[in-house]
């Protein structure tokens, strides 16, 4: 498989993660997604595109891709709701470039309808310049439709999730 040497290296740390090792997304931290922003209003991060997150031809899989934007608006409906339960009911993503081993690429989230139970979620991916961070080409585009819940009580284990993302969050 193409790349198939640096499937074996461990991902770079990522900035959203803390001195105990939370992460805000623990499947985006295994593939080596760095968050760069965390807000009620944007949600940005960046992937380096290596053997892992890629298909067998060398390109990145278009489920990553589909995993990147189901996680930033994740994350972004959970800001956006003051700290609710959310919860990922439609993804549509259109694949438009191919992105592929070695590049980087940078992705933003931003809410189109950010209603208190329905929430709905833009998120593209584009081709980055490695050494400015410029980007080049949309890779791909989505949109999230996130159910936010309407008791604001969470699970005792969403409290550590809840301080991680509030802390690399701008509030």
């Amino acid at each position: 498989m193409a790349g198939g040497d640096r499937a074996s290296k461990p991902p770079p740390t990522p900035a959203g993660e803390d001195e105990e090792g939370a992460v805000a997304d623990k499947a985006l931290h295994a593939l080596g997604f760095e968050f760069t922003g965390i807000s009620a209003r944007e949600v940005a991060g960046r992937l380096p595109v290596t053997g892992t997150c890629c298909q067998p031809f060398g390109v990145l899989n278009g489920g990553v891709s589909a995993l990147v934007a189901e996680s930033l608006a994740s994350v972004g409906a959970y800001m956006a709701s003051g700290g609710r339960r959310v919860a990922g009911v439609q993804l549509s993503v259109n694949h438009l470039r191919p992105a592929r081993l070695g590049d980087l690429v940078q992705a933003q989230a931003s809410p189109v309808q950010p209603g208190r139970s329905i929430q709905v979620w833009e998120v593209q991916i584009w081709r980055a310049d490695p050494s400015t961070g410029e980007r080049m080409d949309l890779v791909s585009t989505a949109r999230v439709t996130m159910l936010v819940a309407s008791s604001p009580l969470r699970p005792e284990e969403m409290t550590s999730h809840e301080a991680t993302i509030k802390k690399y969050a701008k509030l």
